[in-house]
């Protein structure tokens, strides 16, 4: 299809040209569908779960006769917030509703598709009692509510799931109960670890407060107060509660009096055990049997995210037809309905459920949208087969340099002000020069960092920057590590990928040199001419998401306590960043 053949294609449905399709790949374009239908709404249909439990569901359907495949958008955001109709807003508007993430619901009924968003149980008007996130219970409510929908008058009987982040990471698990009449799934920005987004490198994330106090909940029940006797309860709960960082954080301790909430099972479980285990679908995806499209934007923080779209492509137990693309920036999401999603929704769902060969299975398995150009590329496989591993050592006066120091330098020193006490904030920078031609770096970074505490344990915050040639930065992405949960592994680690067990956390000898391994989301980055590669080590992150209160999202929650750092760069403990640089002119899709 040439170019003028496909732009005459879509503007027959109706569709701009998104910048990531290319036209080499795409057929029969005219056959995508076209918005030809209005729009029924039907508020508050009964769906009965297998135990009798009554959920309630808003359904949007084609405003014909005959059947339609089904989209199901299942979170605990609540159903009633999603159909509110506002324009999609960026993500610095002072009305952005990061929930508000189902996706674009009149686009896909005005294209014959059924769209049906439900109140989870114990939210809003089901029935029931809410488990928190990602329960047992949740994944196997998702399952009937995907039989309940094949079975309408109004259905194919097939079914797909649709929207972003809770409504992308929900999708596997619901694949993995495998429901007879779900088709496929398109998880978007959807973590597959949720310890490791609760628990960012073990250390407490309160975002997943933020998440809670926005949940329309009228009934919950805490899955710890069904675990553990009332004695054990108290025990785990008296231990939490004398936590230093969280007895001297006034927004924790009422989290804890309030107990009966998911946040409150969350701090009752420091630890990667069996409870993250129920809730970590990467362990699961050998249960699906549906094709799997597995997309995010570069997100920089949360590793869990992005580490998700190359688990899924890479795990030979994933065995579906599957596709991995990174669309965009996170500075660049929009809500509700972020174009990237629906365009590339509609030809996948076109495909596997109306029976139209759009050519998307033809494709690279991977879609990439590299930044600093801003341009979109196909590639085959992840970490690149081109990549040239490079170490880029820290060196004394805050350089990062090819080769390492060769002499037994001093420690750069870093001091931890607690936030009881201090608003400063303590960083060690360490930069490249100046780029003298275009450099990629595409794929996994590490930083292994020789250091030493004063304290049995300290957090660790590791951020990547693009910093132009006027001082202006871009941020690439954050890494963090609770220096008690440093242990590897070793087994499923790799030198781009170290995987830390968060179980059975080791203190920390004060004063005793460690290495930490300090993984990062992936990145692809072009640094233009002038531009150079910073490497940002701090101890807390004060507000890593911008359009929250500062008390309830602070970034992974701060040491109280005074730490003095020392951070080894010499001879004998060589700290360098593994980075994945690739050549110009490489073979690509």
């Amino acid at each position: 299809m040439t170019d003028a053949e496909l732009e005459r294609a879509l503007a027959a449905v109706d569709l701009p040209r998104p910048a990531y399709w290319q036209a080499q790949y795409l057929k029969n374009v005219e056959q995508l569908s076209k918005p030809q239908y209005g729009m029924v709404v039907e508020r508050d249909v009964a769906v009965p779960m297998r135990d009798g439990v009554v959920l309630r569901a808003d359904v949007f359907r084609p405003d014909a006769p005959g059947k339609f495949p089904g989209l199901l958008a299942l979170s605990a955001y609540g159903k009633d917030s999603q159909s509110v109709p506002i324009p999609a807003q960026p993500i610095h508007s002072w009305v952005f509703d990061h929930n508000v993430e189902a996706g674009d619901i009149e686009f896909f009924v005005s294209r014959g598709y059924v769209y049906v968003i439900p109140d989870e149980r114990g939210l809003g008007k089901s029935e029931g009692a809410w488990n928190g996130p990602f329960s047992v219970q949740e994944q196997e409510d998702g399952h009937d509510i995907v039989e309940w929908i094949a079975a309408q008058a109004w259905c194919t009987g097939k079914v797909g799931m649709m929207g972003i982040s809770w409504f992308g990471m929900i999708q596997r698990f619901v694949a993995a109960q495998a429901p007879p009449h779900l088709a496929a799934i398109f998880p978007y920005e959807a973590a597959n670890d949720l310890y490791g987004v609760a628990y960012e490198g073990g250390v407490i994330q309160p975002f997943w407060w933020e998440l809670e106090r926005e949940i329309p909940a009228h009934t919950t029940q805490s899955e710890s107060e069904k675990l553990y006797s009332p004695e054990e309860l108290e025990a785990r709960f008296d231990a939490i509660g004398a936590n230093r960082d969280i007895a001297l954080n006034s927004n924790y301790v009422r989290l804890l009096a309030r107990r009966r909430t998911a946040f409150f099972d969350q701090l009752l479980h420091p630890e990667n055990d069996d409870f993250w285990a129920r809730r970590r679908s990467r362990d699961k995806v050998h249960n699906i049997k549906v094709p799997v499209y597995t997309a995010s934007c570069w997100i920089p923080f949360f590793k869990p995210f992005m580490q998700a779209v190359w688990d899924d492509l890479n795990d030979p137990t994933l065995n579906v037809p599957k596709k991995a693309a990174i669309f965009g920036h996170h500075i660049h999401t929009q809500l509700p309905g972020p174009p990237e999603l629906k365009y590339e929704a509609l030809r996948w769902y076109d495909h596997w459920m109306k029976g139209v060969d759009t050519g998307i299975m033809d494709e690279p398995p991977i879609r990439l949208f590299v930044m600093g150009i801003n341009q979109y590329r196909y590639e085959h496989e992840w970490p690149l087969a081109r990549t040239q591993w490079t170490k880029l050592y820290l060196r004394p006066f805050g350089a990062l340099a090819p080769l390492p120091e060769p002499t037994d330098a001093e420690p750069d020193p870093l001091v931890h002000r607690p936030p009881i006490i201090s608003t400063e904030r303590d960083s060690v920078r360490y930069a490249t020069p100046p780029m003298s031609a275009p450099t990629e770096i595409t794929g996994p970074v590490v930083l292994n960092l020789h250091a030493a505490l004063d304290q049995p344990d300290a957090t660790f915050i590791a951020k990547l920057w693009a910093v132009g040639p006027g001082g202006e930065r871009f941020p690439l992405c954050r890494g963090v590590l609770k220096a008690s949960h440093r242990a590897l592994d070793e087994e499923t680690s790799t030198p781009w990928n170290p995987v830390h067990p968060h179980v059975n956390p080791q203190p920390v000898v004060p004063g005793e040199v460690n290495h930490y391994a300090i993984g990062f989301p992936t990145i692809s980055y072009v640094f233009r001419p002038g531009e150079r590669l910073e490497l940002e080590i701090a101890t807390c992150d004060p507000i890593d998401i911008p359009w929250h209160h500062r008390l309830n999202v602070m970034g992974p929650l701060p040491s109280m306590t005074l730490t003095y750092y020392k951070l080894y760069r010499d001879r004998d403990h060589a700290s360098h960043l593994l980075v994945p640089v690739i050549p110009p002119g490489g073979a690509h899709g």
